[in-house]
């Protein structure tokens, strides 16, 4: 039974079927990649019989930031690599990919796409009063952001590093969410001398 059972799938060996490669110019934590993203582009995939999500990964820089994450897709056999990828992108432009995001097919055709822009603000975190560090709340701030920017709601993006905290946000306009924050920014004491950053 299991012999003719691969005789009907087709795509059951890895080494025969093509691959493509989604990197997501998004720093995103990698359960919160699983839900949002990974689980919904498999049940669209598994839809139309396109394939199916195969693996995924995160690229961290040294500090242990996110700097992007990546999701592999194996395609089914008589399926047509390029018709798949133009069919997942507006899937996942529609989900708010990034801009700066990259669709791969078999390691050669790189397709750039995303429509959404990305702010970062990192937070001194050794340079303050300490006065500042045991009155003020890191949460709050995330909170009031996520308000300001429109991402009240959504996933929280965010990684703590050693001399750092960063929140992450993502939006129509890079400029409009900048705006959106600069009163808060400038007279909330925790984010003195914070660092605004376009990542997207």
């Amino acid at each position: 039974m299991f012999k003719k059972l691969l005789k009907i799938m087709p795509w059951a060996n890895k080494d025969t079927n093509e691959f493509i490669i989604v990197q997501l110019n998004d720093k995103i934590m990698p359960l919160d990649r699983g839900d949002f993203y990974e689980e919904p582009l498999n049940e669209f995939l598994q839809k139309y019989g396109y394939g199916e999500v195969s693996g995924g990964g995160t690229m961290q820089s040294e500090t242990g930031e996110i700097i992007f994450c990546d999701i592999e897709i194996m395609v089914y056999k008589n399926q047509s690599c390029e018709q798949i990828a133009n069919g997942i992108i507006p899937f996942l432009e529609a989900k708010g990919v990034p801009k700066g995001s990259a669709v791969t097919i078999e390691e050669s055709k790189e397709i750039s796409f995303g429509k959404s822009e990305g702010l970062a603000i990192y937070l001194d975190g050794i340079n303050l009063a300490d006065n500042v560090y045991n009155e003020c709340d890191p949460d709050y701030v995330l909170q009031e952001l996520s308000m300001l920017t429109g991402n009240s709601g959504n996933l929280q993006r965010y990684w703590q590093g050693e001399t750092e905290t960063a929140f992450y946000f993502y939006g129509k306009s890079y400029e409009k969410m900048k705006a959106a924050i600069t009163e808060f920014v400038s007279s909330y004491p925790l984010c003195k001398g914070a660092r605004v950053v376009q990542i997207a």
